[in-house]
């Protein structure tokens, strides 16, 4: 074999060996445009047991009943560092017990949704009780959830978890509250990436009308939209986005719940 021919074959393996690094290590999240889903990563998990069924209403994303919701006891809180101000709400995860042999229960893994916050606790350092402090990667689950990977015994148990795609039952539900021209729409049963990055509401009589995050997944706005039917423009973390026309009638009233298209 020739020198140049050598030499030019080195520069192709190096230009090959260049572009497919940098394919790998630009590829990430969104599940919806990868085939496989992100490497797993290390963080720690425990458990709360709710004492009262109150206990399982409410959280920082604003779904309340988490049955009525959908969501039931697969869910979980997040630490400060994965809450990201509650933009996360809405997104999947899927966790497995780090493999240990007292603990852990082999070959299982939980698919949870992010509906709450775990509160950091600067009282305490983040490896002296401040379990969600930053820069701690925590996961808080119902019991329900934790015992389906691990031991209850385990406490505060090494995990592996990594983000995947949501898949849900039926069509994206609006929930619409507010008065007069102030309207609030709370976001529920999101598949897909699961959490809403931005949402736009139109009446007949309108054009499309960005709405504002007011907390967690509800979203508002100060528009008179009342005796029109309402529709849906809802974008996902990934840029994805799902119209919906027409999913509230012209008689909609506030306090109902009604039912959209559905990410795929």
């Amino acid at each position: 074999m020739s020198l140049l021919l050598i030499i030019n074959l080195s520069i192709i393996l190096a230009l090959s060996s260049t572009a497919t690094s940098h394919y790998s290590s630009s590829s990430s999240f969104p599940p919806s445009q990868s085939s496989s889903f992100p490497e797993w990563r290390s963080a720690r998990a425990t458990y709360y047991a709710a004492a009262d069924p109150r206990d399982a209403v409410g959280g920082a994303c604003g779904y309340g009943d988490l049955v009525k919701a959908g969501y039931g006891m697969a869910t979980v809180g997040l630490s400060e560092v994965l809450f990201e101000r509650g933009q996360i709400c809405g997104a999947c995860f899927e966790l497995k017990c780090v493999d240990d042999l007292r603990w852990c229960i082999a070959g299982t893994s939980i698919i949870v949704t992010a509906t709450n916050f775990c509160a950091p606790n600067y009282g305490f350092t983040p490896d002296g009780g401040g379990r969600c402090n930053s820069p701690n990667k925590h996961f808080v689950l119902p019991i329900e959830a934790f015992e389906k990977i691990a031991i209850w015994k385990a406490g505060n148990m090494p995990v592996l978890y990594r983000r995947i795609k949501c898949r849900k039952e039926g069509g994206i539900r609006f929930i619409i509250d507010g008065s007069n021209i102030f309207i609030s729409v709370l976001i529920t049963n999101v598949a897909g990436a699961g959490d809403v990055a931005a949402v736009k509401i139109k009446g007949s009589r309108t054009g499309w009308l960005p709405m504002g995050r007011n907390w967690g997944q509800n979203w508002h706005i100060n528009a008179d939209l009342k005796n029109q039917p309402l529709s849906f423009e809802v974008t996902n973390s990934d840029g994805v986005t799902v119209t919906s026309y027409n999913v509230a009638p012209k008689d909609w009233n506030f306090g109902q719940s009604f039912e959209g298209k559905q990410f795929v």
